[in-house]
């Protein structure tokens, strides 16, 4: 838009939001390609495209866009950082008055226990009796051991590090010497895969693995388990949190990008939260804030008192879709006035 199409009939006075969803993947390419784009090499500065001697193409997003976003509050202030810019800070530090957030949405059409097909019981905030329901075709299916007061904790994840399988497969064997049970969906890298194929042989009917993502069974995963763990080192929104807040199983996450923004901190003095929060990357700080879970989950009045404010929370598309639109309203009238 601001040079190949910069005469064209129609987009002159085209403006343009650039969301920023993952700083960590900004499309980088041998410089050499640059020819590939159409773009000439007066752009191929430091001040343009060029990055470390390669093309880098979220760089130049960055740097033509007339606005940009991210996709929760947190991460944008996070991305003006060294710790998560990426090699990218200083370039956002330059617009930051024009970088905004809008937090991503959940579709309740599709993501909704009260009337998700997917699962063998409905259920919702005022009537949580189906959950057991769930929870036993969920231990049925994983062939693991169906006991109702056992909490199974679940994982839907990546196995990466950025996602913390580093925390959890530190903290994991302090975890099978408690009388819980696990669910872990997802693939990654060789040696998570690995790890989680022999904790699979090592505690046998306590761990079901399933290493593929599978629509149908994420949700009868998020229906049927207790709590959720989402430990990630960084996390530009996420949805996997929302999901579980909305089937009432307690998401412990850290405290970072959207799952910051989406899960509020359980407080025992005034019963007010829909999950537990850690701060630090630590193994020791993640056990932690697992066992408060746990010590809670005994408690069963409070413990459903919690899942129901978690059911009760709203991150439907509607806010954030108005949030878009004034947005591009934002961006069409800053065009104007230049």
């Amino acid at each position: 838009l601001k040079t190949i199409y910069s005469q064209e009939k129609g987009l002159a006075s085209t403006a343009s939001l650039f969301t920023l969803h993952n700083l960590g993947y900004q499309g980088l390419f041998w410089h050499y390609d640059l020819h590939l784009t159409g773009l000439g090499w007066e752009l191929f500065t430091p001040s343009g495209l060029e990055f470390f001697g390669k093309i880098n193409l979220m760089k130049g997003g960055i740097i033509f866009a007339d606005l940009l976003n991210t996709v929760s509050p947190t991460y944008r202030n996070e991305i003006l950082t060294p710790e998560n810019g990426f090699g990218l800070e200083g370039v956002l530090k330059n617009r930051e008055k024009d970088l905004f957030a809008v937090l991503n949405g959940v579709d309740y059409e599709v993501w909704n226990p009260s009337d998700d097909p997917l699962l063998p019981g409905q259920y919702s905030s005022t009537g949580l009796e189906k959950k057991k329901d769930c929870k036993n075709y969920l231990q049925g299916v994983f062939q693991i051991k169906k006991k109702a007061e056992t909490p199974i904790i679940a994982i839907i994840s990546r196995l990466l590090d950025r996602k913390g399988l580093d925390l959890i497969s530190q903290v994991f064997p302090r975890l099978m010497e408690l009388d819980l049970e696990v669910i872990l969906m997802g693939h990654g890298v060789d040696h998570y895969q690995s790890w989680a194929l022999d904790m699979v042989r090592k505690y046998p009917g306590r761990i079901g693995l399933e290493m593929n993502y599978q629509d149908n069974l994420a949700h009868l995963i998020q229906a049927g388990a207790d709590i959720f763990l989402m430990p990630s080192r960084y996390e530009p929104c996420g949805l996997d949190q929302m999901y579980a807040l909305k089937y009432g199983t307690i998401p412990i996450v850290r405290a970072v990008g959207g799952l910051d923004d989406t899960v509020e901190d359980y407080n025992p003095q005034t019963e007010q939260g829909t999950g537990f929060k850690f701060k630090e990357y630590e193994p020791e700080k993640f056990w932690q804030t697992i066992q408060r879970a746990l010590d809670l989950f005994r408690d069963k009045p409070r413990w459903t008192r919690l899942m129901q404010r978690a059911m009760a929370q709203d991150f439907s598309w509607a806010k954030s879709a108005e949030a878009y639109q004034q947005l591009y309203w934002k961006a069409i009238e800053k065009k104007r006035n230049r």
